[in-house]
């Protein structure tokens, strides 16, 4: 038998089919305790990526706006220490990326990175730039991101964390 905690908080227990219900209420009774305090884990996560507020379409516009004038002027400023050229830059209003770089050099960035700290920022510029070089995730590439930011890691590790927080706020 095993007992999971769902998405939505409910407890689903799996039995053999011909387990008499008196053996599963039992086993359940055992569990009470890991089941209650993963609920409460379940609650407590669910509270941490709760989205503040919905974006409004003004303040996605003014988020892009704002990211108009921040992210190219980092593209320039990493460009010549990633050690590459790059075509045009793109801002979007993205649901699950933070940036991308196509095969002509392009670089599209989510306006969200606005609501980032500067450091996240300068790190998706950088993992797009490093994509001019090596269009993968490679040991060669993260070591082309580490020459140029040496602490990227942290910045990486600030968008797994916060990243799915802020992608939920966005409308539409």
């Amino acid at each position: 038998m095993s007992v999971e905690i769902t998405k939505d908080g409910g407890v689903l227990v799996r039995a053999p089919l011909r387990m008499p219900e008196s053996e599963i209420r039992r086993f359940v009774l055992e569990k009470e305790a890991w089941i209650l305090s993963h609920i409460e884990r379940a609650k407590a996560r669910e509270k941490e990526t709760a989205p503040e507020s919905l974006l409004t379409k003004e303040e996605v516009r003014k988020l892009a706006e704002s990211a108009l004038q921040d992210l190219p002027e980092r593209v320039r400023q990493f460009a010549p220490q990633v050690g590459v050229t790059y075509g045009g830059i793109t801002v979007r209003n993205q649901k699950t990326r933070w940036g991308s770089c196509s095969s002509k050099g392009n670089l599209n960035f989510n306006c969200l990175l606005m609501l980032a700290p500067p450091e996240v920022r300068d790190y998706v510029v950088v993992h797009e730039l490093c994509h001019r070089l090596e269009m993968n995730h490679s040991e060669r590439f993260w070591a082309e991101v580490a020459r140029v930011l040496p602490g990227w890691k942290a910045s990486r590790k600030w968008l797994r964390e916060n990243g799915t927080a802020l992608m939920r706020r966005m409308t539409g």
